[in-house]
């Protein structure tokens, strides 16, 4: 069940609209015993990646020697269920300057695209060309497909490394 739960995760990523693909999963070990096993693993791996652990959140990085500028990370928490398994939520996700880049792209053209909305309205109702503003809202429109489609193209750049980092996150889940 854990192979197959892997294959489905993998499958998701690839095929999934999300730009940050998320997963859930029970593990049947306690909390504690994951901690100490990415404590162990967090040294043997530091070549390579970079784990930082946070009362029961875990993050897995690239190092900075290996590091693109779409290379991904990736964060689980653990939660304690009742029956004395761990459920593990992941969100794989870009670093977080080019994520905050990313997103200050996308309100600054959605502010534009709303600016220019109001302006082609005023300038309707004043019975004036509108023809400058419906072209501004075109072109930010096309901007935003443009930066949604560049980064589909920066996931799928990254899937390697995803793919890396979720061998990782399994071996300290074993």
């Amino acid at each position: 069940m854990f192979i197959l739960a892997l294959k489905l995760i993998r499958m998701d990523i690839e095929n999934s609209v999300e730009l940050r693909p998320r997963f859930q999963k029970d593990i049947p070990k306690s909390i504690a015993v994951i901690l100490e096993n990415a404590q162990k693993i967090k040294d043997e791996v530091k070549e390579d990646y970079r784990i930082k652990i946070s009362d029961h959140h875990i993050f897995f990085f690239i190092t900075l020697a290996k590091r693109k500028y779409y290379s991904p990370h990736l964060h689980i928490e653990l939660s304690a269920n009742e029956d004395q398994t761990t459920h593990v939520k992941g969100l794989f996700g870009p670093d977080q300057t080019v994520w905050t880049f990313f997103m200050f792209l996308h309100f600054f053209v959605g502010g534009v695209f709303l600016i220019f909305s109001m302006m082609a309205y005023s300038h309707w109702s004043l019975k004036q060309s509108v023809v400058v503003d419906f072209c501004m809202m075109f072109f930010m429109a096309i901007l935003w497909m443009l930066l949604y489609f560049q980064a589909r193209i920066n996931r799928k750049k990254c899937a390697p490394q995803m793919h890396k980092l979720e061998d990782l996150m399994n071996r300290v889940l074993e």
